[in-house]
């Protein structure tokens, strides 16, 4: 990777963590130099020189940087490790206190556990459909269900939660189109019900261009997730999927009654 390339990417990446443009190329340029003046800060980072001062007086307060006072000053960077320790605590200390405020405003448990029982949400893209499916497979009290087209989809997160899930005793079955699958499954899960057919219903007719079905999870039978995609375009940027909540929602309902009437194997 070429210098430029690193140091645009240095800095983007302090940019996304909340240092202003100015502030980023100023302390970029420091980590180059032992010390700099605000001349030498500026003629590196092109940061016109009159903004160096303000950049620099805030990458003080944030303990990025030091001041040699003089004529002319002198500033030089903290360490790479001091650096990115305090930017992580600051980082850190910004999402709890977010989760404070957002916590504040939740509505009370008995209206969000009322709401729950009604609910269909759709959800875009496989990182966050990927991430939804840990989360329910990691929230299941009493019993898993999930079918899989594909061996990507059983990350390490998914079978580590799958793994945990065994452990505090939810009853787990895991369909697969695959032996990938199933052998995965079973190697790092030996408690768990494998199966690997039946399931050509998910992906539909190889000549159909009709949407498929990627993964189907259903948590404590009340809690559903469907992703489909179409095989043409490929599932990773196509994926898209269904949420469904409660032993009351029609679309909950309907799909386990399907499972149980034969979708799946006895146990």
């Amino acid at each position: 990777m070429s210098q430029t390339r690193s140091r645009d990417e240095a800095v983007d990446s302090l940019e996304q963590l909340g240092l202003k443009e100015y502030e980023a190329r100023c302390f970029v340029a420091l980590t180059r130099l032992d010390t700099g003046t605000a001349k030498e800060v500026s003629d590196i980072s092109s940061v016109p020189r009159t903004r160096v001062y303000d950049a620099i007086e805030n990458l003080e307060e944030t303990g990025l940087i030091f001041v040699q006072h003089g004529s002319p000053k002198r500033f030089r960077a903290v360490g790479i490790d001091e650096a990115v320790g305090t930017l992580r605590r600051q980082k850190d200390e910004r999402i709890d206190t977010l989760e404070t405020h957002l916590q504040s405003l939740e509505p009370p448990a008995d209206d969000a556990e009322g709401a729950l029982k009604q609910e269909v949400w759709s959800v875009s893209g496989s990182a966050p459909i990927q991430a939804r499916t840990e989360d329910a497979i990691a929230d299941a009290d009493s019993e898993i269900v999930l079918l899989v087209v594909e061996e990507g989809l059983l990350t390490d997160e998914v079978v580590e939660r799958l793994r945990a899930a065994d452990e505090r005793g939810v009853s787990i079955i895991v369909g697969g189109a695959t032996a990938a699958i199933a052998d995965t499954v079973r190697d790092a899960v030996p408690g768990v019900a494998v199966f690997e057919s039946e399931l050509d219903w998910l992906l539909g007719p190889e000549t159909s261009d009709e949407v498929a079905i990627s993964r189907l999870l259903l948590t404590d039978r009340e809690r559903l997730l469907v992703g489909s995609f179409y095989p043409d375009e490929g599932r990773a940027h196509e994926e898209q999927a269904i949420l469904a909540n409660g032993l009351e929602n029609g679309v909950v309902v309907v799909l386990r009654r399907l499972l149980e009437s034969g979708f799946l194997p006895e146990a």
